[in-house]
């Protein structure tokens, strides 16, 4: 088993709240930290009545104090969100705290509706391709050490060097970080169509820089794990509702398990949903083993990261537990 990481949302099942859903995450990041996994990201997402992580650089130094050595950061920031100064001072601020712990994630999606993403931005100018890798470039500037005559300095941040990464679910994100010689995680947990073309391209173009001297790609997949395969596939009943919910245009709390979908979704939405969560490994650890295996193998992945929506807090500890033993068989 490669090296494995956990992707929090932070989330806000039926009938809790967004205090509930901290106090969960930190909960489980102390016992990831003990479980041996290699980092800990949250995820930016806004206006969502299910997902608490809005304030991704807040909960990462919540979450960085309450832990010890595990690394901890953003999977990620979308940057399109935030002027690349702020982003500079806020991860910078978190890598003086917290030296050697810090990751910086960085999307170029929006992470909600229209609607709120104008009122993230206040104008929507500036949302090209080009504007990302501009703001990419700006943010590493910043990070850097400072350069004779830098009239714009990240106080903290300049000379931390906090590692970016760039996630996406397209070529366009795999490219430009071949392009800038950074690490690269693929989305495919709810976005896999691109995933091998997206990693193809990742390492055959890759430039290395001085930061990274070969490729190295992280593929996030959905897992649920429990004692039992008819466990799992319950507990999975709340990823596969959620994402229902998505594919009609709701975006609430995490939902309840349910005994069975059937007559919940239509085909047509069954086979979409299916199609979201294709790469999901969901069962007994045995199971869960020969659904993680084949996607290493096809992948080549050098890490994975881990995303388990599951209502019951214990469960969704007993899952993470259950997948850290796998990978020190």
């Amino acid at each position: 088993m490669v090296p494995l990481s956990v992707l929090d949302l932070s989330p806000i099942v039926e009938g809790g709240d967004a205090a509930q859903a901290l106090r969960n995450t930190l909960d489980l990041a102390r016992h990831a930290e003990q479980w041996g996994y290699r980092r800990y990201w949250l995820a930016e997402h806004h206006n969502m009545d299910g997902v608490a992580s809005s304030a991704t650089a807040v909960l990462v130094g919540h979450v960085a104090g309450g832990t010890k050595s595990m690394r901890v950061g953003s999977g990620g920031v979308m940057l399109p969100n935030h002027a690349p100064l702020v982003v500079a001072e806020q991860f910078g601020t978190l890598a003086t705290l917290y030296p050697g712990r810090i990751d910086l994630g960085l999307g170029r999606a929006p992470g909600t509706d229209g609607l709120t993403m104008r009122a993230l931005r206040r104008r929507m100018e500036t949302a090209g391709e080009d504007d990302f890798l501009q703001d990419v470039q700006e943010l590493q500037a910043y990070l850097d050490d400072p350069r004779p005559g830098q009239s714009v300095r990240a106080v903290p941040g300049m000379g931390t060097k906090v590692p970016i990464w760039l996630l996406g679910s397209s070529l366009y994100s795999a490219q430009a970080a071949a392009l800038l010689g950074l690490p690269f995680a693929f989305a495919s947990h709810f976005a896999p169509a691109l995933l091998l073309q997206a990693l193809e391209a990742y390492r055959s173009r890759f430039r290395p820089s001085p930061t990274l001297a070969r490729p190295h790609a992280m593929v996030g997949v959905n897992v649920v794990c429990a004692d039992g395969d008819a466990e799992a596939e319950r507990l999975a009943t709340s990823l596969y509702l959620r994402f229902l919910d998505m594919h009609r245009g709701r975006r609430g709390p995490l939902p309840r398990p349910v005994a069975s979908m059937e007559g919940l979704w239509s085909d047509a939405e069954r086979a979409g949903v299916e199609r979201m969560l294709a790469v999901s490994a969901i069962g007994a650890p045995d199971r869960v083993r020969d659904g993680l295996e084949p996607l290493i193998e096809a992948t080549q992945a050098d890490e994975l990261i881990v995303a388990t929506a599951v209502y019951d807090h214990d469960a969704r500890l007993r899952s993470y537990e259950l997948l850290a033993a796998l990978s020190s068989d």
